[in-house]
């Protein structure tokens, strides 16, 4: 039976199947479920709270309201914000007073809270007040940003996580034990190498590993009275995605060198096409935008300014549009990154830098760049002779009696632009400057 005393439909997917029916049968988010958490006490006191779920796809968030309503003796009315209109919420409210008047309450589970509109909202909002609808939203995306800030403030809202591999891998040996839900009955043996590879290729979600555990199962092969899953025929019912992230995570790096090595060699389809494997393959789409992250310092640099803020603006575009339309936010900053100019003058001169500190373990501030916040500090010369640059000729305190080098440290060149891009533009600043200096410094010997 399922948690409203159903039999469970053998034709239904297994993940659907092998929905929890206790926070105990519950895999991950411990934080919130597990002994003393805010999620199992209310479930453990029976009395539940409006609350937004928010995480990624497969992490539990529609069987938590289900066990929860269980829980608490709640009637539970399910609505989709893409599919449900006003009336849909009206008819909702309309049985949640029938239940009132049974004394029993209601749980609103709305799934994809996110995209509930106004006119939805303005429906829903006063009944979230009153009591009558205890809400349970569901969503993906960041509800600081989506949802009305009315209904965010009438519900508190707690963040789940993808699951870890660990714990894929226990949610699919359940599935394989289970005699009345899953498929236990078949006797099917799986080793844990292959079991770690669908979860891998799972990515956090535990729907999506079920799904694939269920496609590779009709490829088992006769053991005795058992059947067994071979590793080959993970290739055979799921093509290169269970395989994408085998041999401990090599493919998975390879395909993030690729694409790294493919905008430094301003190559735009060839990163566009590893990207679109690596993602098609489970990967998660922010280790990409990481590494576009680094790219744009290490590779691009100054020779196009633009670079670092365009993938941090993709980065957060991912987090407000969600997966589907965030990974062209993706490709974006990577074609812009490809086509860039590019100079590693600054990955090279923060090199430099390091090992030239590491060589200077005595190091000292010049006592003109110091602060001097008391009478004493500035008796000892703190802040005395620094030029303020704005008041300077051209906006530069001109010379090198005003290097801002340690005095005892012969100066090194650290940033060395390139000529490439807006970098050469800097070259000729810098040049420009030294000029000056020479001219300041060759007046003071006069």
């Amino acid at each position: 039976m399922d948690l409203f005393g159903q039999a469970p439909d053998e034709s239904a997917p297994l993940a659907y199947r092998m929905r929890p029916r206790h926070l105990d049968d519950y895999v991950g988010q411990q934080a919130l479920v597990g002994p003393g958490k805010p999620l199992r006490r209310m479930a453990e006191a029976g009395s539940v709270r409006s609350m937004i779920l928010w995480g990624p796809p497969g992490t539990g968030k529609t069987t938590l309201a289900e066990i929860l309503a269980e829980h608490s003796g709640a009637s539970l009315e399910r609505l989709s914000a893409v599919m449900a209109g006003v009336k849909d919420i009206r008819a909702a409210v309309d049985r949640a007073r029938a239940m009132q008047g049974q004394g029993r309450p209601t749980l609103l589970f709305l799934d994809e809270i996110h995209r509930l509109n106004k006119s939805q909202q303005d429906a829903l909002l006063p009944h979230v007040e009153s009591g009558l609808l205890t809400l349970i939203g569901a969503t993906t995306e960041n509800p600081s940003f989506e949802v009305n800030s009315a209904l965010l403030s009438r519900a508190r809202v707690h963040v789940l996580t993808s699951l870890d591999e660990g714990e894929l891998v226990e949610v699919m040996q359940r599935a394989l034990q289970d005699d009345e839900r899953g498929l236990g009955k078949r006797h099917i043996i799986a080793d844990d190498e292959v079991l770690e590879i669908l979860a891998r290729a799972a990515a956090g979600d535990a729907r999506r590993a079920l799904g694939m555990l269920e496609t590779a199962c009709d490829f088992t092969v006769p053991e005795g009275d058992a059947e067994r899953l071979p590793r080959e025929a993970l290739n055979a019912a799921l093509g290169h995605t269970a395989s994408a992230f085998d041999k401990q995570g090599d493919y998975y790096y390879d395909l993030l060198s690729a694409i790294h090595k493919s905008v430094r060699s301003s190559r735009p389809d060839a990163a566009l096409l590893y990207i679109a494997r690596f993602m098609q393959g489970g990967g998660d789409p922010l280790d990409v935008v990481r590494r576009l992250a680094a790219i744009a310092s290490e590779d691009v640099g100054n020779a196009d300014p633009r670079a670092l803020p365009l993938v941090m603006a993709a980065w957060d575009a991912y987090l407000r549009l969600g997966d589907y339309e965030g990974q062209r936010a993706i490709a974006h900053a990577a074609i812009h990154l490809s086509i860039a100019p590019k100079s590693n003058a600054i990955d090279q001169a923060w090199k430099r830098a390091k090992a030239y500190v590491a060589a200077q373990p005595r190091l000292e501030v010049p006592t003109y760049l110091r602060n001097a916040p008391t009478k004493l500090m500035e008796s000892l010369g703190h802040g005395h002779g620094y030029r303020y640059a704005h008041n300077e000729p051209q906006g530069y305190p001109a010379g090198s009696a005003h290097d801002c080098w340690p005095e005892d440290l012969a100066h090194e060149a650290f940033y060395r632009p390139s000529d490439h891009g807006q970098e050469k533009r800097y070259a000729q600043l810098m040049a420009w400057r030294a000029e000056l200096d020479a001219q300041a410094d060759g007046g003071e010997s006069q």
